[in-house]
């Protein structure tokens, strides 16, 4: 067993118990020592191995993507706002889904949510479908097809999942 499980939260750990008392005396720093090797021990067991990123260069280009996209979505909802609201169209969608992994779906659903005008409502219990609100749906496919293409694609590639 390796005495440093996770050496950065073990340096976090540290660092933070030292800051949070204000002291680098010889017993907050025992102290800190003590909760910075016996917490990761005692935790270790509980993580859960994440995908790794294989296309770091792609996780960036989305990162991107997701943040130009709630720039014009949150136009585009100000405008849908501002206009009547006999015009707004909201509706649920289930968006079917081809993602293996938590971190992936949890991904997913975020960017969703983080995209004005539509929230992630729900994720079917065998992780086939998303469900989704929108504030304003005028094709229900052209929401899945774009949720599918710019989003669900790229995060498969990201992870490989």
């Amino acid at each position: 067993m390796k005495l440093f499980p996770m050496p950065f939260h073990s340096l976090l750990l540290f660092v933070v118990w030292l800051l949070l008392n204000n002291s680098i005396s010889a017993g907050h720093m025992v102290l800190a020592i003590f909760f910075a090797v016996t917490i990761p021990l005692l935790v270790n067991s509980m993580r859960d191995e994440h995908p790794k990123i294989l296309k770091p260069w792609l996780a960036i280009r989305y990162v991107l993507m997701v943040l130009k996209d709630i720039l014009v979505a949150n136009v585009e909802v100000a405008l849908l706002i501002i206009g009547p609201i006999k015009k707004l169209k909201p509706g649920f969608v289930a968006i079917p889904i081809n993602i293996d992994s938590d971190l992936g779906i949890t991904i997913l659903a975020s960017t969703v949510s983080l995209t004005p005008g539509t929230v992630s409502a729900e994720v079917s219990k065998d992780k086939a479908w998303l469900y989704v609100h929108s504030l304003h749906l005028d094709d229900e496919a052209e929401l899945i097809k774009s949720v599918k293409q710019r989003y669900e694609k790229p995060i498969k590639e990201i992870f490989g999942c």
